[in-house]
């Protein structure tokens, strides 16, 4: 039975059907929903949802009367209702799951809420993605039908005082909807499995006995599971397990430094499909093949907002400013950064989920991850993003024909001026002055700034490379092991403190 042949719940199938208006439109809609949802919410109360409903300009009078907020500012004046149990706090009702977010930050988990209302909305986004593949050209349909291996967190939730918390993957997982189960792997027993490493092992265990079509998780993981595989029953690459293996589904981080080793493991090509699901919600997905950006979700159980990141909102640590300059969809335009602000049907407000993005076709709304507001080097104004090392990190590894899986940067001090400190992970042979050199010279043309500083503060490029399980055992001391944990591209404060500890063999915190 291939997976679009199945018969879709109505509830399902009548929000599939959902008029395409203009992305404007769209958006209003969906506050307009929102709003009246939580309108009698404490939250709502307290910012007059009934005076923003009534007003002409919908869209500008929730920007006037509700403010911006942080992680911090919400959880502290609002979300630790949630956690103690009270009710319509933010969104109606009790609040039972909590996903726990660090993301690649230095900071604890974050307990981000989670309701039905999302989970429904981010189901739905789901299974709009899967739809679109019969748009794609020669892909095999009929293997959809078969298994898809989805790696994340533990389904065996941590239970607090009235509520349940763990990764969004593992709450996901818990709450398949029957007519996937029969497509799901690791299967239910394995997706409880909290041990990490225990988790991948059984996994490998049974993989000669399934028949995997499809993958789906973070890069990095899912390169290490395949690997394993491989070496555990000693193939030539994995279709040799999984002949009817075409799809690999990813999200969270660029795609493009691991294409090349990951591509190693294969005995042919597959299709890659990318996604943008964040624990507050699933934001963007690849809706054609080769697009170079993700389609929004603009029709669904989010509202979006865009902060220019500019000196304007956010100040050098990347913290954003009070009552920064916010856009909707229809004020945006390509080729420029934003930070997304957010508003869910998880009674998540104007809150900073802390990516920039960049429109690349704004008809379409179609947008890259640039970034995050905090991860991003600008010691002597060279404004260098994640995406500007993620497309040099492409260019040198096709250039000199090398794996680099993993990589991350430092600024440093280096006499009376800066540097930028390079650690990459790459198992080949590689002269790493050479690396540094072509990496830096990729950078002065992707960005003017950046090359600039480079003839003046910025002195110097320093490069060390390293093995990739160098990466992941540092990962595993910080605890930020698992399905959603990604390596910082930018190591900037007590991580970098506990990076350097690290490469030196001490003992670090683990959060």
């Amino acid at each position: 039975m291939a997976i679009l042949d199945i018969k879709l719940p109505n509830s399902i199938l009548k929000a599939l059907r959902l008029p395409q208006n203009n992305p404007r439109r769209q958006q209003l809609k969906v506050l307009k929903k929102l709003l009246r949802k939580a309108k009698f919410t404490e939250f709502g109360q307290a910012y007059h949802f009934d005076d923003i409903l009534s007003s002409k300009h919908l869209g500008k009078k929730f920007q006037e009367l509700v403010p911006t907020y942080n992680y911090n500012k919400i959880y502290n004046e609002w979300w630790h209702k949630t956690l103690e149990g009270k009710s319509d706090i933010c969104w109606p009702g009790k609040i039972k799951f909590f996903a726990l977010s660090s993301g690649t930050s230095e900071s604890a988990s974050k307990f981000i809420p989670i309701t039905n209302d999302l989970l429904r909305g981010n189901k739905i986004v789901m299974i709009k993605q899967l739809l679109t593949l019969r748009n794609y050209e020669d892909i095999p349909y009929g293997a959809l039908g078969r298994g898809w291996l989805t790696l994340g967190g533990s389904t065996d939730l941590q239970k607090g005082p009235g509520y349940y918390s763990g990764d969004l993957s593992g709450i996901t997982q818990k709450k398949v909807p029957f007519w996937f189960q029969p497509f799901y792997k690791p299967g239910k027993k394995i997706a409880k499995q909290k041990d990490w490493n225990k988790k991948l092992e059984e996994i490998v265990d049974k993989a000669p006995e399934w028949d995997i079509s499809m993958l789906v998780g973070v890069p990095a993981w899912i390169q290490m599971c395949v690997e394993m595989v491989i070496e555990r029953y000693k193939l030539n690459n994995i279709h040799d397990m999984w002949p009817n293996l075409a799809f690999f589904g990813h999200g969270g981080v660029s795609f493009e430094p691991y294409k090349k080793g990951f591509e190693k493991l294969l005995g042919k090509p597959i299709t890659y499909i990318e996604t943008y699901l964040a624990s507050e919600g699933f934001i963007a997905y690849q809706d054609r093949q080769y697009a170079e950006g993700m389609k929004l979700v603009t029709n669904e159980h989010i509202f979006l907002e865009f902060v220019p990141f500019d000196e304007n909102n956010f100040d050098a640590n990347g913290e954003m400013v009070n009552n920064p300059e916010a856009l909707m969809i229809h004020e945006v335009e390509e080729g420029k950064d934003y930070a997304l602000l957010i508003s869910t049907a998880a009674g998540t407000w104007r809150y900073l989920i802390g990516d920039t993005v960049k429109f690349v076709d704004k008809e379409r709304c179609e947008i890259i991850i640039t970034g995050r507001t905090k991860h991003f080097l600008s010691l002597v104004g060279e404004h260098l993003s994640v995406d500007n090392m993620n497309k040099a990190i492409q260019l040198v590894s096709e250039e000199m024909n090398i794996s680099i899986p993993e990589f991350t940067v430092a600024g440093v001090p280096y006499g009376n001026f800066f540097a930028h400190h390079w650690f990459v992970a790459c198992n080949d042979a590689v002269n790493k002055e050479l690396l540094a050199k072509k990496i830096d010279q990729h950078l002065c043309a992707l960005n003017d700034d950046y090359a600039i500083e480079r003839k003046s503060a910025l002195k110097e490029v320093i490069l060390d490379v390293l093995s990739e399980k160098e990466f992941m055992n540092f990962m595993t001391a910080k605890g930020k092991i698992g399905g959603q944990h990604k390596f910082p591209r930018v190591l900037k404060g007590s991580m970098l403190q506990d990076w350097q500890k690290f490469l030196k063999g001490e003992t670090i915190q683990v959060q």
